[in-house]
């Protein structure tokens, strides 16, 4: 069964963390539209909630969409801590020596950057989609374009969404290595290819989404 099996546990993290790598980069295109100022954003935003009209309803499409990708992330955090817990079941005694290797590496790296992109997904979701009061003050519901000029004029949280896009640089490399891993496609011949290709996307999405704060820290975005 795939659910039981630590292969298909591999395959079910592999599958859904696909699914938020598709999401990061049209989300991250979607931020973008910042630049082209509040008209642009703000149409964006609506439109997003009108995506399958006339044939869906006033924001069906985007409910759904919402609903894929919580049962993508609640999947892969299942599939991440019953391998973990399979792993340790394997293995109950620890190693009397620890050798920092690449995959004990990679392995650490995963389980706690997961933890730290889950918690502040809810952060960010609390701040520019809630408008949570104290993190938000100046939250106008149905203008996007000047919740997020706002919120990233505050350094806190400025600082804290730079941090998170570190931690989502280094999960994004580990977790699209391991992708091609574990479907069996990283070969010798083709390792270096594999290597950089994640590298550049664990650099350039990150990247995208920091233009952004950055603009509004300079000026550029007002």
């Amino acid at each position: 069964m795939l659910f039981r099996s630590s292969i298909g546990k591999k395959i079910i993290m592999s599958v859904t963390g696909l699914i938020w790598i598709g999401y990061l980069v049209l989300h991250m295109y979607g931020n973008l539209k910042a630049f082209g100022g509040a008209d642009a954003f703000n149409h964006y935003a609506e439109a997003l909630r009108e995506l399958g009209a006339p044939l869906l309803g006033h924001g069906h499409a985007l409910t759904a969409a919402r609903i894929i990708f919580l049962v993508s992330i609640s999947l892969h955090i299942w599939a991440a801590l019953t391998l973990k817990r399979m792993a340790m079941r394997a293995r109950p005694q620890t190693y009397q020596t620890f050798k920092a290797v690449e995959a004990n590496y990679a392995a650490v790296t995963m389980r706690w950057g997961g933890a730290v992109i889950a918690l502040f997904l809810v952060y960010h979701l609390a701040h520019f989609t809630w408008g949570t009061p104290f993190l938000n003050i100046q939250f106008v519901r149905g203008d996007p374009y000047h919740n997020l000029v706002m919120g990233f004029r505050n350094p806190v949280h400025l600082i804290l969404y730079l941090l998170a896009l570190l931690v989502v640089g280094f999960h994004l490399y580990h977790g699209s290595w391991s992708f091609f891993q574990t479907m069996g496609w990283r070969t010798t011949r083709y390792d270096r290819l594999i290597r950089t290709g994640t590298a550049l996307l664990a650099v350039l999405v990150p990247l995208g989404y920091a233009t952004v704060p950055l603009s509004v820290l300079v000026g550029f975005i007002q």
